[in-house]
């Protein structure tokens, strides 16, 4: 009879006890497995953060003081006039190097009166971007795009005349379209564009 209660008793709990091993592997595989996710306009903010932040240190402390001090002066032909690189192209310049790195993150500088043509808005949404953070430089302008297959998240933050030689050079160049720029003007955007899951 005690046999017969084990059995019983062990037939019963076997599938509870199954149950409850399963869901126990299944909730540690499920962790195992599971990657923490950033949402990517976080991403997006923290790329815009140290690309701004590069690029103001380099504008202010490095470009206006060593050109106030008559060390060096910034050029647009920097590479032939041994000079270093305007604000804008030294942004222009880290987009591309980081473009190259292979991670599907890509900045670059984008202006409804660009300089340049190859500068101006390449898509609709870019367009769209530039006239809204123009309007609104607070708020980034934000979305997903695709470029072929590939499913992308792209943001348009305000790009802000940070020094001098930002404006002088656009009020001064013989191509710019807008010559009344003041400090802290919008002159443009900074695209961030990074890449997502289908």
């Amino acid at each position: 009879m005690k046999k017969t209660v084990m059995w019983i008793a062990a037939l019963l709990l076997l599938p509870v006890l199954g149950a409850v091993m399963f869901w126990l592997g299944s909730d540690l595989l499920e962790e195992a497995g599971s990657r923490e996710r950033i949402e990517p306009g976080v991403v997006a903010d923290y790329v815009h953060a140290v690309i701004q932040a590069n690029r103001t240190v380099y504008a202010t402390e490095i470009v206006e003081k060593l050109q106030n001090k008559g060390v060096v002066e910034a050029a647009e032909h920097w590479r032939q006039e041994n000079a270093l690189p305007l604000p804008a192209q030294f942004l222009i310049e880290t987009g591309r190097l980081v473009a190259e790195e292979g991670t599907g993150v890509k900045y670059r500088l984008a202006s409804l009166t660009p300089i340049y043509v190859w500068n101006g808005p390449q898509t609709e949404f870019e367009r769209k971007g530039l006239e809204a953070v123009t309007r609104d430089p607070e708020k980034p302008f934000t979305g997903f795009i695709r470029i072929g297959r590939e499913r992308f998240f792209q943001a348009v933050y305000a790009d802000m005349a940070v020094a001098q030689a930002c404006v002088s050079c656009h009020n001064t160049h013989m191509n710019s379209p807008k010559r009344d720029y003041k400090l802290n003007d919008v002159m443009g955007g900074i695209i961030i564009t990074i890449p997502v899951a289908p």
